[in-house]
């Protein structure tokens, strides 16, 4: 049995009271978070922990009150950056164009970011030294939704929306929106400008951009406000600030659980019954 699968009651003789990490992450003081445990809910690797007494190693167990992941990583710094545009989403950018780093030089940490943002789309980026979360949000096989919301050239009708729904081919391959919905339009046909949302998983290049054109909609501007469980709110553009502690439970939450789907999805399957043996 691995580290991970080991339960908060084996954990070895030196590791640290259960109620003690919980208070110390910032779940509840060490009274409530006693309370927590008795009422069943909390788990240690996936496992509901109830006796008091309980120990677990911070470093390595994975602890969820209620279903939520909780941070007991204090190395890890989770950050929301605005991005700008006209900044490329790199920490060095080889051709000298304005990149992140004036961003992260004020965190102790070695910052980078979660997957990117084209220079010329501002909004919503994170920013961590989490590599097991990075992989998990950045990668199109866990599907993290992103939102986006796109200044179009155009009038864009009902039946556009639809389209997007239902899907576009584009020279890599078919695309559809799992959301789609029109904002705001103004002006005449030609000449006024539409405001779009869309929701998508796919991570492919300038997707958005890509697709708005095939329907006959340049984009404009466009400005991503959501990733995941993350939502851009009012952080003024250009600006950072870390995630708080719901935050962090919600991204931890999905990563956890993403990343034991995919580790599901790698098992071999179970080996057939051999002849002559009981099934």
């Amino acid at each position: 049995m691995s580290e991970r699968e080991t339960t908060g009651q084996d954990a070895a003789a030196d590791g640290v009271r259960l109620q003690k990490v919980l208070a110390q992450a910032g779940v509840a003081s060490r009274r409530v978070s006693e309370q927590l445990i008795v009422e069943g809910r909390v788990r240690v690797n996936g496992e509901v922990v109830t006796e008091l007494g309980s120990r677990i190693r911070p470093e390595t167990d994975l602890v969820d009150v209620d279903g939520v992941a909780v941070q007991l990583d204090a190395s890890k710094r989770y950050v929301m950056l605005n991005k700008p545009t006209g900044v490329v989403s790199s920490m060095r950018d080889d051709r000298g164009r304005d990149d992140l780093r004036r961003f992260t030089q004020d965190y102790p940490e070695r910052l980078f970011n979660v997957g990117r943002l084209d220079a010329d789309t501002s909004g919503l980026l994170i920013l961590t030294n989490d590599g097991d979360l990075a992989h998990v949000l950045a990668h199109p096989s866990f599907g993290v939704t992103k939102v986006y919301i796109a200044k179009v050239d155009g009038i864009v009708t009902a039946q556009t929306i639809a389209r997007l729904k239902r899907g576009v081919e584009l020279e890599d391959g078919p695309i559809a929106a799992d959301k789609a919905r029109l904002l705001d339009a103004s002006g005449p046909r030609t000449g006024g400008t539409s405001l779009v949302e869309l929701t998508l998983h796919s991570g492919r290049n300038r997707i958005v951009r890509r697709m708005m054109a095939e329907v006959g909609h340049p984009v404009l501007e466009l400005v991503r406000r959501q990733f995941g469980p993350l939502h851009l709110g009012t952080l003024p553009v250009g600006r950072s600030r870390e995630l708080t502690k719901v935050e962090r439970g919600a991204l931890l939450t999905l990563a956890r659980r993403d990343a034991a789907d995919e580790s599901a999805a790698d098992a071999p399957p179970p080996a057939s019954p051999q002849s002559g043996d009981p099934t």
